[in-house]
């Protein structure tokens, strides 16, 4: 179980930014994993790994994720079950619920973790990431596969495609990924490891 109600919050919006992002890819045709689809249904667990205070901070909970091509509705849980928080982010919006408290409302889901947490959580991409795709530093399309699974992104996140539901399909796709990002002037070392349970 979490340790706090700061921590229970962290994850929702660390999980909110991570799930947040409203990137199409273009020009999938000689992609290495499963087609991208605008519309998916998602489940399986999370853990974050984060510093504060100069201490590594871990979290971890179980997420269910139903994307639409315009929105993204997040539940998270905590390791039992237990439901944490809701999200939904669209393009004009992102709302935090938990429990009885009053929704949480920001134009973006960057404008509510800085609100929220006191600092901003500029990730884009796991709308992508979750389906082996990603956009590389050199600003090109990188379409994952068992033989070539790890990209640094331009805002610099590593991403490991470590495992996959079946890894000898002709169209894999992702089971785990391991995100991480280094310290720098404006954020916080990162790490992130997403184990997809079920999708549909």
């Amino acid at each position: 179980m979490f340790k706090s109600k700061t921590r229970i919050l962290a994850l929702a919006l660390t999980c909110t930014a991570l799930l947040s992002a409203c990137v199409t890819p273009a020009n999938l045709s000689s992609a290495k994993v499963a087609a991208y689809r605008e519309a998916i249904e998602l489940s399986g667990r999370l853990t974050v790994n984060y510093q504060k205070d100069g201490q590594t901070e871990t979290l971890t909970g179980k997420f269910s994720w139903n994307q639409a091509p315009d929105s993204v509705n997040v539940s998270l849980a905590s390791p039992l079950g237990q439901t944490i928080a809701t999200i939904k982010v669209t393009p004009d919006s992102a709302t935090l619920t938990q429990g009885d408290r009053a929704p949480r409302v920001a134009r973006d889901i960057d404008t509510l973790t800085a609100q929220t947490l006191g600092w901003s959580l500029p990730v884009s991409g796991l709308r992508d990431w979750l389906q082996g795709y990603a956009s590389g530093a050199d600003g090109q399309r990188f379409a994952a596969s068992p033989a070539a699974n790890t990209v640094t992104t331009a805002d610099g996140w590593r991403l490991t495609f470590v495992s996959w539901q079946d890894p000898n399909a002709a169209k894999p796709v992702p089971k785990r990924i391991d995100v991480a990002r280094a310290a720098s002037a404006t954020a916080e070392a990162m790490e992130i490891r997403i184990v997809i349970d079920q999708q549909g």
